[in-house]
């Protein structure tokens, strides 16, 4: 990979009402034409999301988003889009027509943002006309910034105002945070098989690489078959084995007892999501109904191989330890229904950022759903904890508290 993963990336959203110059704005910030500007209402249909390198606030994702007063056909799914990468940001740039008095939903938003306590931006456009007597007073105890899209410089006080909030905005883990030190030697288990895409690595292995090495470590990589003879002739003891979960029998039997071992899908079951809940969940393993059923979810859009580990491998693994007679399914989208499904078992999310996943998350704790992680099912399945959990004190205590008899 050659560039920041979409993300991890700092997500800056605008939003506003139509023809309020959000497409305008995305131009300037870019300096050249992104984003369809008109003055016909409701010219942004879909979300349009493209890549900048903003100061302190590093790579950042921007979002042009669709009027959240398009009264069209499809104009309540646009703003179900809108309120969907709403809700995911990390800076929101609330686009207002600075000579118009606020409206409705401009009220509406205020109030959603009051409560959020997402780092925002009031951004009033046309700048160069005279600014509402109500909308001063809308805004006025807000940060914000009166903009002229006529002239040619006038984004760069923005994004000045933009990078003040880096200190504001909420930052993921990043892999090996907290379980290593400068000089540890770190060996990362790296299986090439039908699933490996061709001529690269996946991103959760460059994303630790990259983590091991901003940290002045040494990451030494291998595949499943050669770990044997090359761990036992390094001569040094590694401070952590990192390896791709569904390697983790033919790995743990490799490397003796007291080696610290753990899986890339664990790394990002902390970074991404909430591996205390998926501790937890595994509670739902005992006792599971004969015919329950389980959906597998992903959040992202790979060609699946013969043998994928989502479709295939869980499965398989989930019938010859738990039940003959369970039921799957497979999505990458939320189901209408949560309560249809006994158990989640959820991907790394590597393609996807804290937030939204911690949305996925909040909607099965809501409805009482059990949801697990790849990395934690597979080492379940393996007879691998708590040793995977080893390297997480915390974590390994909440797997002795509630669930070391499952």
């Amino acid at each position: 990979m050659t560039t920041t993963p979409l993300a991890e990336m700092t997500r800056i959203v605008l939003a506003g009402v139509r023809n309020a110059g959000k497409s305008s704005l995305m131009n300037k910030l870019f300096q050249k034409d992104i984003a369809i500007a008109s003055d016909t209402p409701g010219t942004t249909t879909d979300p349009v999301t493209r890549k900048i390198e903003l100061g302190k606030l590093g790579m950042c994702a921007i979002t042009d988003t669709a009027g959240l007063d398009d009264t069209s056909k499809l104009g309540e799914q646009r703003i179900l889009k809108t309120r969907e990468r709403l809700e995911t940001a990390d800076v929101i740039l609330f686009v207002s027509p600075g000579n118009i008095k606020p409206s409705a939903d401009e009220k509406e938003l205020l109030k959603w943002l009051s409560e959020k306590k997402l780092p925002w931006i009031a951004v009033l456009t046309f700048g160069d006309r005279p600014l509402h007597p109500e909308k001063e007073v809308f805004f006025a105890e807000q940060n914000r910034i009166i903009l002229d899209n006529t002239r040619d410089k006038s984004s760069l006080a923005l994004i000045s105002k933009m990078e003040k909030l880096e200190r504001e905005i909420s930052k993921e883990l990043t892999p090996v945070e907290g379980l290593v030190k400068e000089n540890d030697l770190v060996m990362l288990v790296t299986p090439i098989d039908l699933a490996a895409p061709a001529g690269r690595l996946i991103l959760p292995q460059v994303e630790t690489i990259r983590d091991l090495l901003d940290k002045d470590c040494a990451a030494l990589l291998v595949k499943e078959k050669e770990l044997y003879s090359l761990y036992n002739n390094l001569g040094i003891k590694p401070s952590l084995v990192i390896t791709d979960s569904q390697a983790f029998h033919k790995v743990s039997a490799d490397l003796p007892e007291d080696q610290p071992l753990t899986s890339f899908s664990i790394l990002f079951a902390r970074k991404k999501g909430d591996p205390a809940l998926f501790i937890e969940s595994l509670k739902a393993l005992r006792d599971f109904p004969e015919n329950g059923r389980v959906l597998v979810m992903e959040s992202c859009s790979h060609h699946r191989q013969a043998d994928d580990i989502g479709t295939v491998k869980i499965p398989r693994l989930f019938r010859q330890l738990v039940g003959s007679k369970v039921e799957f399914g497979h999505s990458r989208k939320i189901p209408e229904n949560p309560k249809e499904w006994d158990l989640i078992i959820h991907c790394a999310a590597c393609m996807m950022t804290q937030k939204a996943m911690n949305i996925r998350l909040e909607i099965f704790r809501k409805t009482g759903v059990p949801v697990l992680n790849y990395g934690l099912f597979l080492a379940w399945a393996n007879g691998l904890l708590p040793r995977a959990l080893e390297p997480f004190p915390e974590l390994k205590e909440i797997y002795k508290q509630s669930v070391l008899t499952v």
